[in-house]
C-alpha cells in the first residue's frame, strides 16, 4: 500500500472522543496532549535528542538513518507489539506525532505490515489539533452566553454546579478547588491541557446548540493556571447569581470537601500513615500561605487550633475539631474579603437564593438546566 489514510475532521475526532495514539516522544506528551491519548513512542527522549542532534549537524538523511538504528531489533519490535496492542483495542482510533510527518506515516506503516490493520494518521499532527482547538476556543467563547454562580467560601457552589448539564466546571478541568487550600493530591494539568479540555468542551456544549452556561464564579487564576483571558474578561461582564447558605452548612460542606474527601485522596495514594501525615502537612501549609493577611497573632491562634485538631483526628481519629478553625477562617477572613469583592460585582446580580431556588431560576429564565 502506497498511501496510508490521513484524517482531517479534527472537529469530528474530539466530538466523538476518539481515542488517539501519540507517537511522540514523552517530553512532548507531557508539554501538552488530549483526552483520551496514550503516548506510545516512536522514540524515547534520548532516541529523539540524539536524532535531532544530528539533524542539525548533518541533515535529514543521516537523521533518520540513525532513526533506524536506534528503533531496530526487539525495541522495535516491542513498540510495534504496544502500538498492536492499542489499535486492536481502539479500532477507531488515530495516531498522530508533532506535525502529521514522517514519524506518524512510520509507525503507521509498521502497523500495517505487523498487523494488516490500515490505521488512520492525523493530518498536521499534534499542531493542526491544537491550532484548532485555540481557534475553537476564541470562536465558542464569542458565542457564548456565561451566567457567574456566586456565592461565600464553602456555599457549595460546586455542588450546585455539578446538578445542572449546561455548564464548564473549570475547578474540575484545572484540578484544583480555587482557594489556597485547594490543592489536590494529584497535580494541575499543564496550562495546554487545561485550554485542550476547555476548548472540547466549549465545542461539545456549542454543537449541542447549548449557548447560556453556568459557570462558577474565579479569580483569574486557580491554582498555579489561568483561565484563558478572552473567557475571563467574558465572566466578568456576565450575570451573577448569588447561592446563600447558613456558616453552619458552610462549614459542614468545607469539612466535607477539605477534610473528610481530601484526606482519603491522600490515604489512597500514600496509605494510612504517610497519607495522613501529607495531609496534614498540606494543611498547615496551606494556611501557612494566608499568614500576612491574617495577621501574626490570628495566623498562631488559627495554626493552634489546626494542630490541636490534626493531633486529637491522629490519637482518636476524631476529626470534628477541625470545625472550629474552619468557623473561624470563613467568618474572620473569607467573609470580610469577599464583601470587599461583591461590592465590585452588585450591578450584575440578578438572583439570591438557595439551591434549589436557584436551580428553578436558572431553568426559568437564564435556559439553564
Amino acid at each position: 500500500m502506497n498511501e496510508l489514510p490521513q484524517i482531517s475532521d479534527y472537529k469530528k475526532l474530539f466530538l466523538n472522543n476518539t481515542e488517539m495514539m501519540d507517537v511522540r516522544a514523552p517530553v512532548e506528551f507531557s508539554q501538552g496532549a488530549f483526552p483520551n491519548t496514550c503516548n506510545l513512542p516512536l522514540m524515547n527522549d534520548e532516541e529523539r535528542e540524539a536524532v535531532g542532534l544530528l539533524y542539525k549537524q548533518m541533515g535529514q538523511k543521516k537523521a533518520i538513518e540513525l532513526g533506524h538504528q536506534l528503533v531496530s531489533g526487539a525495541i522495535k519490535a516491542q513498540r510495534v507489539t504496544d502500538w498492536s496492542g492499542f489499535v486492536k483495542k481502539n479500532p477507531r482510533g488515530v495516531l498522530y506525532c508533532f506535525r502529521g510527518g514522517l514519524r506518524s506515516k512510520i509507525s503507521q506503516q509498521w502497523i500495517y505490515e505487523e498487523t494488516g490493520i490500515v490505521f488512520p494518521r492525523v493530518a498536521g499532527g499534534y499542531k493542526a489539533l491544537r491550532r484548532f482547538l485555540l481557534d475553537e476556543l476564541e470562536k465558542n467563547t464569542a458565542l457564548i452566553q456565561p451566567v457567574i454562580l456566586g456565592g461565600r467560601t464553602g456555599s457549595g457552589k460546586t455542588i450546585l454546579l455539578n446538578k445542572v448539564t449546561a455548564k464548564v466546571d473549570l475547578e474540575g478541568i484545572f484540578n484544583h478547588r480555587g482557594s489556597v487550600f485547594g490543592k489536590h493530591v494529584s497535580p494541575q494539568p499543564s496550562q495546554i491541557n487545561i485550554e485542550n479540555q476547555l476548548s472540547i468542551e466549549l465545542l461539545k456544549l456549542q454543537h449541542a446548540g447549548i449557548s447560556h452556561i453556568l459557570f462558577e464564579d474565579e479569580a483569574p487564576n486557580i491554582g498555579s493556571r489561568n483561565i484563558p483571558a478572552e473567557l475571563f474578561a467574558k465572566m466578568r461582564q456576565s450575570p451573577l447569581i448569588m447561592l446563600e447558605e447558613s456558616v453552619d452548612d458552610r462549614i459542614n460542606i468545607i469539612f466535607d470537601e477539605y477534610i473528610s474527601h481530601s484526606l482519603q485522596q491522600y490515604i489512597a495514594v500514600y496509605n494510612e500513615e504517610p497519607g495522613f501525615l501529607k495531609w496534614s502537612d498540606e494543611l498547615l501549609l496551606s494556611l501557612s500561605k494566608v499568614q500576612r493577611r491574617l495577621g501574626g497573632e490570628r495566623y498562631k491562634e488559627l495554626e493552634h487550633i489546626m494542630q490541636q485538631a490534626i493531633k486529637e483526628q491522629l490519637n482518636s481519629g476524631n476529626a470534628d475539631k477541625h470545625r472550629e478553625w474552619i468557623g473561624k477562617l470563613l467568618v474572620d477572613y473569607y467573609d470580610p474579603m469577599y464583601d470587599y469583592q461583591l461590592t465590585k460585582k452588585t450591578d450584575r446580580i440578578i438572583f439570591q437564593g438557595s439551591q434549589n431556588e436557584i436551580l428553578e431560576f436558572l431553568k426559568q429564565h437564564c435556559h439553564i438546566s
